[in-house]
């Protein structure tokens, strides 16, 4: 057994795509239901406050996949067309990229001859001098790309469930605006919770943090809801 094997650890997959958009999509579905349902809560009846959360959820968890899905895809474009180009300054100038990766590597530490010495040899496989020119000079690995689906879906899924949290008094028949801010403010603690496990953050400052937006967000939409009120014929 190698020292590599005897010594196992493991680490959260950081690149995967699903973490950035599964944390956005549900706090911005908690956040984004929770002060429209506070806003339409202060002047509307409540079949008016179901039929606007529900259209905001539906809109807003298609928008949140739909964007995640983009921004994605056009960074993952964005590193296939710079690996091309550094493909083909490798095939042209093979002398001047295998210097140019060394000069990084004593920039790190590394002393001059062990590094002539791994540039020699990653050069004996093209497609790994490839990948480690990308790691060094655009901070990207080309085998960890995360995946667009990934990210629209987790996006999506989140939203929605995020939104629905504040929506579900009214969906049970209890029509008290109060009640949608508090089960939503619920919402909004547990899953500050929730996505504290993946940072060094103690999981009561992410939950207040999380939970404090959320209400002052929807305080501001209930002041504004309550000032325009709604028309009458």
């Amino acid at each position: 057994m190698s020292e590599a094997e005897a010594h196992p650890h493991s680490h959260t997959d950081v690149s995967g795509g699903w973490l950035r958009a599964a944390v956005f999509g549900a706090m911005d579905g908690l956040v984004t239901n929770t002060a429209l349902v506070a806003g339409l809560g202060a002047a509307a009846p409540s079949g008016t406050v179901i039929l606007g959360g529900v259209a905001g959820l539906t809109a807003g968890a298609i928008s949140m996949a739909l964007g995640e899905w983009t921004s994605v895809s056009t960074q993952n474009e964005q590193l296939d067309l710079e690996l091309d180009k550094e493909r083909r300054e490798l095939l042209i100038h093979p002398v001047e990229e295998r210097a140019e990766l060394v000069e990084l590597w004593r920039s790190r530490g590394l002393d001059r001859d062990l590094a002539v010495q791994v540039a020699e040899q990653l050069s004996r496989d093209p497609e790994q001098e490839l990948r480690e020119h990308a790691r060094a000079e655009l901070g990207l690995d080309p085998d960890e790309k995360p995946s667009p689906w990934t990210a629209g879906i987790s996006s999506f899924v989140c939203f929605a469930l995020g939104a629905l949290m504040p929506l579900l008094p009214y969906l049970l028949g209890y029509g008290e605006v109060w009640l949608a801010v508090a089960v939503g403010g619920v919402g909004l603690f547990f899953a500050g919770i929730a996505f504290a496990r993946f940072t060094a953050r103690p999981w009561w400052s992410s939950g207040l943090r999380q939970l404090i937006m959320g209400l002052v967000a929807a305080g501001l939409t209930y002041v504004i809801g309550y000032w325009i009120g709604v028309p009458t014929t």
